[in-house]
C-alpha cells in the first residue's frame, strides 16, 4: 500500500525560508511522477510543483523563483524549499504521488494522482 508521509510544516517569519518533506513508503518511489499541492479550505487544491521519474520539474508560475522541489529516489524521499515566505503562503501543503507519468500542463492537475500525504501546516506570521 502507498504511503505518503509530510513532515517540516511550522511557524515562520514573513521573509523566512523552510524546507518541507515528503517520505514515500510502499511503492518503488523512482518510477513515480511526485508533486507537492497546497490548499486553502473551501478552495481546489493548487499544483505547486510536479516532478516526472526522470526529475523534469514544472512548477505553477505564480510561485516559481521562490519554490523548489527535489527528489531523492535513494531515501524515497520528495523535498520542497520556500524561500521569501509571506502570509499569502500559510496553507496546508500536500505531497502526491502517482504512477502515471504526465506532460507539465497535468502534473499540476490534482485528479492526476491517486495517493496523498495527510499535509503538513505552513503558517507564515510575524
Amino acid at each position: 500500500q502507498a504511503v505518503l508521509m509530510e513532515s517540516g510544516g511550522a511557524l515562520v517569519q514573513p521573509g523566512g525560508s523552510l524546507t518541507l518533506s515528503c517520505r514515500a513508503h510502499g511503492f518503488v518511489f523512482g518510477t513515480y511522477t511526485m508533486a507537492w499541492f497546497r490548499q486553502v479550505p473551501g478552495t481546489r487544491r493548487e499544483g505547486v510543483a510536479g516532478i516526472n521519474p526522470l526529475g523534469s520539474t514544472t512548477y505553477v508560475e505564480s510561485l516559481q523563483g521562490r519554490f523548489t522541489s527535489s527528489r531523492d529516489d535513494s531515501s524515497n524521499k520528495l523535498n520542497l524549499q520556500m524561500y521569501n515566505l509571506k502570509p499569502e503562503d500559510t496553507v496546508m501543503y500536500y505531497c502526491a504521488a502517482d504512477s502515471r507519468q504526465w506532460g507539465r500542463v497535468t502534473l499540476l492537475s490534482s485528479e492526476a494522482y491517486s495517493t496523498w500525504g495527510p499535509g503538513t501546516l505552513v503558517i507564515v506570521s510575524s
